[in-house]
């Protein structure tokens, strides 16, 4: 009886992990509402009262984004924050434009996995492993129009426009919110900064070399 009452708690114990991102829904949807007086607390944000909710917490429209810029790209995030119908569900979506030799940098999602489409052009794509078996894997692929790929959770991922024109993707992820940590953004241009003499020997470079990239973020 012990050894039953034992393997029941260890597969709530594996249940409670296997969920432990964006809880489902507790009801029908849970439109966004940015009012911490006249609403609960759920999920993350505040729910808008369903009788007052309309077609529109539901609907963004995204234009094609920007690209004249030091990457040649431009991400356009459609998260809880762009569209407050998203609260609770779960799902978030981004649309990537890309000029000709456009690059995503290097970054990661620390709460989705993210599946990209190419809608138009050809990207190179590539994640890097966790350090199992203290070893990096690359995994790499070229993507045509129509071609999907998928960035498990948390790993570094990037994106990087090998066509001659212009690109586009859309990638969907597993989170309303799923945050993102560009590397080299977050390592030499956090506030306050990392300490040079961290970096430095980190990265095992003159402090020179750390002072110049620190200017560039």
């Amino acid at each position: 009886m012990k050894a039953i009452y034992f393997l029941v708690g260890l597969l709530a114990l594996a249940s409670s992990f296997a969920s432990a991102y964006d809880p489902s829904p507790l009801q029908d949807f849970c439109v966004a509402l940015n009012d911490t007086q006249n609403a609960v607390f759920v999920n993350g944000n505040f729910c808008k009262d369903p009788k007052v909710v309309v077609a529109e917490d539901f609907f963004k429209h995204v234009d094609p984004g920007n690209v004249v810029n030091k990457l040649g790209s431009n991400v356009t995030p459609v998260s809880v924050n762009e569209l407050p119908g998203l609260n609770t569900l779960g799902i978030s979506l981004a649309r990537l434009d890309f000029a000709p030799k456009g690059l995503i940098p290097p970054h990661t999602h620390p709460r989705a996995t993210e599946i990209l489409t190419v809608v138009e052009g050809t990207l190179f794509v590539g994640f890097v492993t966790s350090n199992q078996n203290n070893t990096n894997r690359l995994f790499t692929k070229v993507l045509n129009k129509g071609d999907v790929f998928v960035f498990p959770i948390g790993l570094i991922h990037f994106q990087f426009n090998v066509g001659y024109g212009n690109a586009v993707a859309i990638s969907g992820l597993s989170s309303q919110n799923p945050g993102v940590i560009t590397i080299a953004n977050a390592v030499f241009g956090s506030t306050p900064p990392i300490s040079p003499e961290v970096l430095t020997k980190a990265f095992q470079v003159d402090q020179k070399i750390i002072n110049y990239l620190e200017k560039q973020f």
